[in-house]
């Protein structure tokens, strides 16, 4: 969805108040992401955090 956003994982995490390398390792999958940042990114996309882990297929 960033990608989709033409977003760079620096602008992704200046919108979720986190650092570009905090993002970064919730993006790779290196860190798990809390549920606050799910929100969060929910929030932002305006999806729900369902289509982000991939429950549903609905955005």
């Amino acid at each position: 969805m960033r990608e989709d956003a033409d977003l760079t994982q620096t602008e992704m995490g200046k919108a979720l108040n986190l650092p570009q390398r905090t993002y970064a390792y919730y993006e790779s999958g290196e860190r798990t992401i809390p549920p606050e940042i799910l929100i969060a990114l929910a929030k932002h996309h305006k999806t729900t955090v369902d289509y982000i882990l991939g429950l549903t297929d609905k955005r």
